[in-house]
């Protein structure tokens, strides 16, 4: 794993929310950068499909499809 150095400031949020959640700061910091790397490479992959162009499908439609709506 890479050394990482945080501003104060992050590291001591960081240590903060370890501590409310009874994780060690290695564990918090682990599990946030997988969830960034995941919502990055979403966000990726969405920009891919629209510059790609093709069908735009709506919420309510992918509902209805699905059985899901209200």
């Amino acid at each position: 794993m890479p050394d990482i150095r945080l501003p104060e400031d992050i590291e001591r949020r960081l240590q903060t929310l370890a501590d409310r959640t009874g994780r060690s700061m290695d564990e918090t910091a682990r599990e946030a950068i997988l969830s960034y790397i995941e919502d990055m490479e979403d966000a990726e992959l969405a920009r891919g499909r629209l510059e790609r162009g093709g069908p735009r499908v709506t919420l309510d439609s992918l509902e209805r499809e699905l059985g899901l709506e209200d």
